[in-house]
């Protein structure tokens, strides 16, 4: 069964300026879409709203056509991966992993090459790229339907970007993910769908080719 999640008519002023503005956006679980926008468009912002842990003057957050008033009702249905770590570093990997997923899918959880690759480390001897790969499974791994993720290419190497992705394909088979970075290759390969934030304001592009239209992209940075 499809789950549907809707955003619209987000406004939020910071001292006294627009920064995001009569949003709209749809996402469907099976949807990967990207939002991208220069710094200062307000895309990190709108995720934050969407999530609950920033207010707005005006937002409405529907979830199969129910009204979410409240962050408390969001945090059952929607995952949210904020720019910075959030593993404690003194946790050991094993206990990450148990504080965050149920018993059951332990040992599912543990079988990707990756993560036995560091499964007997402490967080704090991970590399950049290893971290954020482990904090990305567990915010997929949960049961929310959406998952919002914030700069999550951050200190990626290369290889560890690809991993991501099928990281990222293979769980949106069950949740509607949406991304937000500015390595622009990597969220428009792994989005069917692209959005462009400019001054607080969303604009649903047809392809890719409309990233240049809009003066985000020159031709030859696609």
């Amino acid at each position: 069964m499809k789950h549907l999640l809707e955003v619209d008519s987000v406004q939020k002023h910071f001292n006294n300026k627009l920064v995001v503005s009569d949003v709209f956006l749809k996402c469907e679980t099976g949807d990967i879409i990207g939002l991208l926008g220069r710094n200062g468009s307000g895309k990190s912002t709108l995720l934050k709203i969407i999530f609950g842990i920033v207010s707005a003057d005006y937002k409405f957050v529907r979830i199969d056509g129910k009204l979410k008033r409240t962050t408390s009702e969001l945090l059952k249905e929607i995952s949210y991966l904020p720019q910075d770590n959030f593993i404690p570093k003194q946790f050991s990997v094993k206990k990450a992993i148990q504080l965050s997923i149920a018993k059951s899918k332990f040992d599912d959880f543990c079988s990707d090459s990756m993560i036995q690759s560091i499964l007997d480390k402490k967080i704090r001897h991970l590399s950049g790229g290893e971290l954020r790969y482990l904090e990305i499974k567990l915010i997929l791994s949960n049961e929310s339907k959406f998952v919002l993720l914030d700069e999550p290419y951050n200190g990626l190497s290369p290889i560890m970007a690809e991993k991501v992705n099928d990281l990222l394909k293979e769980n949106a088979k069950e949740k509607g993910v949406i991304i937000t970075d500015h390595n622009y290759r990597n969220v428009i390969s792994v989005s069917a769908k692209l959005i462009l934030m400019v001054s607080g304001k969303t604009h649903h592009l047809k392809d890719k080719n409309d990233l240049i239209d809009k003066g985000y992209l020159w031709e030859e940075m696609l």
